[in-house]
């Protein structure tokens, strides 16, 4: 939505299928790499007004984004006397924060509504937020039947109201949350997010170039890449359409020929990818903390203790691999900080373990699929991949449903292991 240009891009592909009937819109974002999102820039607009200092130069920068975006597609709106209203508005510190920077969606929604000659459905209208900033799904999913059921409508993305009428925003990259509800409430066959990938890759294109994307995924092994670091969706974008079984198709606005990545709940026999490895991803700086103690098999609450000090510190453990007499928990290493010493301490009181080491600089990798239950010996084949390339593992897990299989290496032969493990089982 960032120009011209992709809105083009965007009527193309909604009118080529008369079944995608309503569509849900992010704010204007980068045309070119030192460029700003009007999302940015409307922050921007909210501190300078907070501190009394001028917006004007800013707010005119994202009025003429979207004015521009107006004239050169020949669009008829008038977008001049709501954006003078909502400047006088800001002089004024009348509007909030939450309000402002919504309005870079609402805009967007205004212009391609126009353009599509679809109805404008404006998201404060529908998207019900609750005082505690949940949202009410039975309401939102009500309001939104009655305004959009057999119509082509347009609604904005990111934000919704509260009770009282204000404007309540999701975190950002809200937008792709809006949609799954839209879905959800109309029930609808699918759920196209459309973004400048081709779907999910297999690996962070920083690290393997050119990876695969995946044409099908599960809502389990999406959760766990995410988890153990992918940057896919916003996390509650899932739910929605995932309670209504609902799949969830990823696809390119650049590229729209290509069928993108294709996530439900599961595909029939038969239907899956041959690889057993449906993605690779990982995150670094992990601390691991392990301990050995004679007989600690046979001794209850030792796990529970060690826990316990984790959570006075308010650290929440993400893996916790364990052999007959030993265990340990691994971290991010900055929830610890300066408490580690500390903790080490109140561990070795509370346990009286006969050995307490401390891993620093650990990243943790990731190889997920759901098909690896099937194959024996995947496991044997991952590390062999390792050894042969040299890179030392210091931690292993596997959860008893073989959905992945996590290991731990040390922070200099993160991306190595990712290349090794790609370049393995992938091409």
């Amino acid at each position: 939505m960032a120009d011209a240009g992709q809105y083009r891009k965007v009527r193309d592909i909604v009118l080529s299928d008369p079944q995608r009937k309503v569509v849900v819109v992010s704010a204007a974002g980068k045309r070119f790499s030192k460029d700003h999102k009007i999302t940015d820039l409307l922050y921007l607009c909210n501190a300078h007004a907070k501190y009394g200092v001028d917006s004007g130069p800013i707010f005119d920068m994202v009025v003429s984004r979207y004015i521009g975006i107006r004239d050169e597609l020949g669009i008829q709106l008038d977008l001049e006397s709501e954006f003078e209203a909502l400047k006088k508005r800001i002089d004024k510190r009348e509007v909030s924060k939450e309000e402002l920077v919504s309005r870079g969606e609402y805009f967007s929604a205004k212009l391609i509504a126009a353009y599509l000659g679809f109805r404008f459905v404006d998201a404060a209208d529908w998207v019900k937020f609750n005082f505690d900033g949940t949202v009410d799904q039975e309401a939102t999913y009500d309001a939104f039947r009655s305004l959009a059921w057999g119509r082509n409508v347009v609604t904005p993305g990111f934000y919704g109201s509260l009770p009282d009428g204000h404007i309540k925003t999701f975190s950002r990259g809200g937008s792709d949350i809006t949609g799954s509800l839209a879905a959800a409430a109309l029930d609808a066959e699918v759920y196209e997010n459309w973004t400048d990938v081709s779907g999910i890759l297999m690996a962070d294109p920083r690290i393997v170039d050119n990876p695969q994307a995946i044409p099908e995924v599960t809502y389990d092994e999406l959760r766990e890449l995410s988890y153990s670091g992918a940057q896919v969706l916003h996390e509650g974008s899932i739910f929605p359409v995932r309670e209504k079984n609902i799949p969830l198709n990823i696809r390119n606005t650049n590229a729209p020929g290509e069928p993108g990545t294709l996530i439900q709940e599961s595909f029939e026999e038969g239907h899956e990818p041959d690889r057993f490895i449906t993605g690779i991803t990982g995150k670094k700086d992990f601390t691991i903390i392990s301990l050995s103690k004679r007989g600690m098999s046979n001794q209850v609450g030792v796990l529970h203790k060690v826990l316990t000090v984790l959570v006075r510190h308010n650290i929440s453990v993400d893996y916790v691999p364990n052999g007959i007499d030993n265990v340990s928990v691994v971290f991010p290493a900055e929830s610890a900080g300066s408490k580690l010493y500390t903790i080490l301490s109140e561990i070795q009181k509370e346990v009286q373990p006969d050995t307490l080491d401390v891993h620093d600089h650990i990243a943790v990798v990731a190889a997920v699929g759901r098909k690896m239950a099937f194959r024996p010996g995947i496991s044997g084949k991952i590390f062999a991949a390792l050894g042969e390339a040299g890179i030392n593992i210091r931690m292993i897990n596997q959860g008893p449903d073989e959905l992945n299989i996590i290991f731990g290496v040390d922070n200099n032969d993160f991306k190595q292991a990712i290349r090794v493990l790609y370049d393995s089982f992938v091409k």
